[in-house]
């Protein structure tokens, strides 16, 4: 009987295409920038954070530079016998309240207003002790300083670099002339205890706007209208509140206006 011999041939090794690692690397590539993504994005997320608690921080020193300003101006009009004012400020506490040991002070009577703005006209800022005459030209001169390129051409009479309003003696800052504090603990406010360079905490500017109705035209405001409520001012000024509170951050600065009158009960 014939034998029969069955041959088996080995399987040829197959050669690796190297698929696997490609794929490894794509999804490694992948991961990397997601990961890269994500942390951008939380770096972008908290620079915004960041600006923005800046700001209101900022924003909330300037508020409070605004109502010290309002009660700087009511109380120039205090009690003799008591030495307060009626928003129970003690003007004889010490230091400057009330503006005890300062030359400028706000006008009591409306034949004080011109003597004031005189005086505040002859500096060369046209402000002194945070009082200041009616500004012109440019309103926000905040936004012109030393830095500013090209130099604004026409400049008005007391139109100068921030820098020059934004020093002691000229600019007020904040509890200066009313003893107001900066708070403590968790309430204090940084900004406004930081007086390390003028360009740090906050300034605040009054102008003094004389005001009269239609008959007494030679005035800066007139109310020309007569049937307009008419303002029952103690003297005849409306004043101006500028304050410019600068951020713990270089780039943050806060600006806030308000025109305040300081009105009297009628008789």
């Amino acid at each position: 009987m014939p034998s029969i011999h069955a041959s088996f041939a080995k399987p040829r090794p197959q050669r690796q295409q190297g698929v696997a690692l490609f794929v490894v690397i794509v999804f490694v590539m992948l991961s990397m920038l997601l990961a890269l993504w994500a942390s951008r994005t939380s770096l972008f997320n908290e620079m915004v954070v960041s600006n923005d608690a800046d700001y209101q921080r900022a924003f909330e020193a300037a508020q409070a530079l605004v109502q010290d300003a309002e009660l700087d101006i009511r109380s120039a009009d205090y009690d003799v016998a008591t030495g307060k004012t009626v928003d129970g400020l003690n003007c004889i506490a010490g230091g400057n309240i009330c503006r005890s040991f300062s030359a400028d002070k706000f006008p009591l009577e409306s034949k004080e207003i011109t003597a004031l703005i005189n005086t505040m006209d002859a500096q060369t800022t046209k402000c002194r002790s945070g009082i200041c005459t009616r500004r012109t030209g440019r309103q926000d001169f905040w936004n012109y300083t030393s830095a500013t390129l090209p130099v604004p051409t026409g400049l008005q009479p007391g139109e100068v670099p921030l820098e020059q309003l934004a020093t002691a003696g000229i600019g007020a800052r904040f509890g200066e002339f009313t003893g107001a504090k900066f708070g403590t603990g968790s309430n204090a406010n940084p900004i406004l205890a930081d007086r390390s360079a003028n360009n740090r905490g906050g300034w605040y500017w009054i102008e003094v706007m004389p005001y009269s109705d239609a008959s007494k035209t030679q005035n800066l405001i007139v109310d020309t209208v007569s049937n307009q409520l008419k303002l029952n001012l103690d003297v005849y000024a409306i004043y101006r509140i500028t304050a410019l509170a600068y951020g713990r951050k270089p780039e943050t600065m806060v600006v806030l206006q308000e025109t305040y009158a300081r009105q009297r009960k009628k008789d």
